[in-house]
């Protein structure tokens, strides 16, 4: 009996390991730099999310404060839901998601910079997804794309490394969002608001 129960616990040991996030990420809350970045192509990359390495790292990164248009409906609530946001169709959402992601390899094709704390974020896979700012030549990732109408001020929002708090920043960026809809940017092109109804969506970082 003993040696069932024993092996049970193993089995599940195993399980719990095969599952867990790499050493190098467990138990780090500080912000920690990553320099000399690239971009590698993985079939689930998107706007916000994408494979990364950096030194001898290898992950997928998912960018804070920010949500781009989903590329397809794996997801459907997701992408319905950002399809209300943007007052645009599904299929207007998902062709915004695509340019979201090509502009994001597009800008990542050059080596960046990467600030994380090693916070999971959730994701479909059994593979972890990690919480990330993405800076290319001192420009914010996230930034862009929402300056570019391609994604939404809404997501998890810790302080960032220069101390700024992560709600005044989800406030600055609402106002970038707010100017790419004036403009009729990205997502924004065809959509049927004539202002905004939406305020970001702020939670705070594990």
């Amino acid at each position: 009996m003993r040696k069932t129960l024993s092996g049970q616990l193993l089995i599940v040991a195993l399980l719990l390991g095969a599952f867990a996030p790499p050493a190098w990420a467990r138990d780090k809350k500080e912000w920690v730099k990553l320099t000399d970045c690239h971009y590698v192509d993985a079939p689930d990359n998107d706007g916000d999310s994408f494979r990364v390495r950096g030194g001898d790292k290898e992950f997928t990164a998912r960018l804070y404060y920010v949500d781009a248009p989903e590329t397809n409906l794996r997801v459907g609530d997701r992408t319905h839901d950002q399809s209300l946001h943007f007052g645009i169709t599904l299929d207007e959402t998902m062709k915004a998601g695509e340019k979201a992601k090509q502009r994001t390899k597009e800008l990542l094709q050059k080596p960046f910079l990467i600030w994380t704390r090693w916070s999971t974020a959730g994701g479909r896979g059994r593979e972890s997804r990690y919480y990330v700012i993405v800076e290319i030549d001192g420009k914010n990732l996230g930034e862009i794309l929402v300056t570019e109408g391609l994604a939404r001020t809404k997501g998890v929002a810790p302080n960032l490394p220069n101390e700024e708090k992560g709600k005044a920043y989800m406030e600055r960026l609402d106002d970038l969002e707010s100017a790419a809809r004036e403009k009729h940017l990205g997502a924004w092109a065809t959509s049927t608001h004539e202002k905004s109804e939406a305020t970001p969506t702020v939670r705070q970082s594990p």
